[in-house]
């Protein structure tokens, strides 16, 4: 399990910080790309959405988990399928 959970942290961690990442572009703050975390971060935060939980790694600040879900929930549906999937491939 401690495999699975290591592979599973580096690939949110990279998730997150690609995200990141995408905050300033050509020299300049995306508008688009805050708003989206903003609101990403804010409905993972108020519903208490946690991916580390789901995976069952142990964050000791409560909301931390949820506000790093909501950055990754921020780049959409179709990337976080594609992540679920990737974490999936890990527990196989």
């Amino acid at each position: 399990m401690e495999v699975f959970q290591l592979l599973v942290c580096a690939c949110l961690v990279e998730a997150i910080w690609e995200n990141i990442k995408m905050i300033w572009q050509d020299g300049k703050l995306s508008i688009d790309r805050i708003g989206s975390l903003v609101i990403g971060i804010l409905v993972c935060v108020l519903t208490k959405v946690d991916i580390f939980a789901v995976v069952q790694i142990p964050i000791s600040i409560a909301y931390v988990g949820s506000v790093l879900t909501g950055i990754i929930v921020s780049r959409g549906a179709n990337f976080v399928h594609d992540l679920l999937e990737k974490i999936n491939s890990f527990n196989k």
